[in-house]
């Protein structure tokens, strides 16, 4: 560090000893052409110092002066170029690219001391952002390798061998996943996986290998696609971002695949579960259990104005005038139906006696675009769902007082639950809420909008399950999934709500939510709670 006073000014300038010492030796181009400027002006005079500088060329350093001394740079013609000093501190960061080729001036004018220096000047020719950082140390033995001219054919037989992602070990909790792609042409990019937005693969080297790597804990389960060339388009952020879809396939060194086996990678997507992800126990057909029936039938709304299918699940052995009977509605029926196998589910946890009898109504979308306009708080859909689905189906054998109702989905599904719950809980007691978009508020209003009508009435009859993931937080400043869950969380704990909020190792995947089905139904209306009510 160099110090000098100037009229009550102390003046610092940090250089790095070992810069010092390189460019000394002329070991560090942008630190041997150092300049610099010092003394005192007065009211009439001024102090030129004349700088060569090239177009493009990048320079750094300091500036310390009296109140009332500026500097500032001029061309060649004597023409205001930028003033370098700034009048409401005493010192600063000098900082420029040069605008041409040419030989400049740096004119200190005003009453008192100056000093400046450049410390830093870096051509146009050696301005490069450096490499990415290879942070798997299976890639950074593979780059080491290819540096040398090596190829990747042997390190492509191992991933052949042992499947992706690679996993190595950081601490004890924790593990390095590095997904992998071979031989795109112009880039690669992560659909789903740790990231909450589509995370860019880098090329490695010149190579055929595209990479990147996450550190997430080793109770991580997630599903996930890779998108190879993914096109560039003229639109808007949303149409770029939504390309994605048109490349977004299985990981193809990836065995395992979910929900099955499609007609082709485009219609799958591929497994991570690492060694401590939690069990799943419930979602596998189990020898020795009946299954329940499922039957599909239509049910036309007049509050609405719309019909849609709504698929009946009654397990095995079903009284209609049980005492212990529950009820379970959920949204997004194809889904909960499929990627998230309820019937199994609720077969097998039946069985096994952790949950009492349970029936469920699981409600389609009758419309692609009424999901958005239905799930999101809707007072008349809320309506339908209290004064018509559920008197409807209690007229099918199915029905529950609300203390044994559970009303539950994901996502916007899991917004849908908490207000159906708010505006009727005469009628929904429980609510299983997978990564409810609890950002959501309506157009003009600040976020979280529901969250605010909960602080505004008094307490309710109802309990909560609260299911989010790690890998959901939000992005640009504004909150997310994440967030938004933890907020909700803390307002009804203060309303003096009974609440389980549970966070898994996981993104905005039904993988994840078929795990935290059975998690919410244990906390909700599993033996042990209902017994204790």
């Amino acid at each position: 560090m160099h110090m000098r006073k100037l009229s009550g000014i102390e003046w610092r300038v940090c250089v790095p000893a070992a810069a010092l010492a390189w460019a000394a030796a002329g070991m560090l181009p942008g630190i041997a052409a150092a300049q610099s400027g010092q003394g005192t002006v007065t009211a009439r005079t001024h102090a030129d110092e004349r700088i060569t500088l090239q177009k493009g060329e990048f320079l750094a350093g300091t500036w310390a002066a009296d109140s009332g001394v500026t500097l500032d740079l001029l061309d060649a013609a004597g023409g205001h170029v930028r003033r370098l000093s700034d009048l409401e501190k005493p010192a600063g960061t000098l900082m420029l690219v040069a605008p041409a080729d040419g030989v400049y001036t740096v004119r200190a004018q005003g009453q008192g001391a100056y000093q400046w220096a450049v410390t830093e000047r870096l051509p146009l020719s050696a301005q490069q952002a450096p490499g990415p950082t290879i942070a798997s140390p299976r890639l950074a033995a593979l780059a080491r390798t290819v540096a040398r001219g090596g190829t990747t054919a042997a390190f492509w037989d191992e991933v052949a061998r042992e499947g992706t992602p690679l996993v190595e070990a950081v601490d004890a909790t924790h593990d390095r996943v590095t997904f992998l792609w071979r031989g795109a042409e112009r880039n690669v990019r992560l659909f789903g996986g740790p990231s909450t937005d589509h995370a860019q693969l880098a090329r490695l080297g010149d190579s055929d290998v595209w990479h990147v790597s996450f550190v997430v804990p080793r109770s991580t389960r997630l599903s996930y696609r890779l998108a190879p060339d993914v096109p560039e388009l003229p639109g808007t952020g949303m149409a770029r971002r939504r390309a994605i879809l048109a490349t977004a396939q299985s990981d193809p060194h990836n065995a395992r695949v979910y929900p099955a086996p499609g007609a082709d990678a485009f219609q799958t997507y591929s497994v991570l579960e690492l060694a401590d992800a939690p069990p799943q126990p419930w979602v596998e057909p189990r020898a020795g259990v009946t299954a329940g029936a499922v039957e599909t039938r239509e049910l036309r709304s007049d509050i609405l104005g719309n019909t849609r299918k709504i698929h009946l699940y009654r397990p095995a052995g079903w009284r209609a005038d049980a005492p212990e009977n529950h009820v379970l509605v959920l949204f997004d029926a194809g889904a909960y139906l499929g990627r998230v196998p309820t019937p199994t589910i609720l077969d097998n946890m039946i069985a096994a006696g952790v949950i009492p009898p349970t029936a469920a109504l699981l409600i389609d979308n009758p419309t692609a675009d009424s999901r958005a306009s239905e799930l999101p708080p809707n007072p008349d859909f809320a309506d339908f769902l209290a004064r018509e689905l559920m008197p409807w189906a209690r007229k099918q054998d199915i029905g529950a007082p609300a203390a044994r109702t559970v009303i539950g989905g994901s996502s916007y599904g899991g917004l849908a639950s908490a207000y159906a719950a708010l505006r009727h809980p005469e009628v929904f007691g429980n609510v299983l809420s997978q990564s409810g978009s609890y950002w959501w508020a309506p157009p003009g209003e600040e976020d979280q909008w529901l969250t605010r009508q909960f602080v505004a009435v008094r307490k309710l009859p109802v309990r909560f399950f609260l299911g989010a993931g790690l890998f959901e937080s939000g992005r640009g400043g504004q909150p997310g999934i994440l967030e938004t869950n933890r907020h909700l969380r803390d307002v009804l704990r203060a309303k003096g709500y009974l609440v389980t909020h549970r966070e898994v190792a996981g993104g905005h995947d039904y993988l994840s939510w078929r795990g935290t089905l059975s998690d919410g139904l244990l906390e909700l209306i599993g033996t042990r709670q209902t017994a204790s009510r």
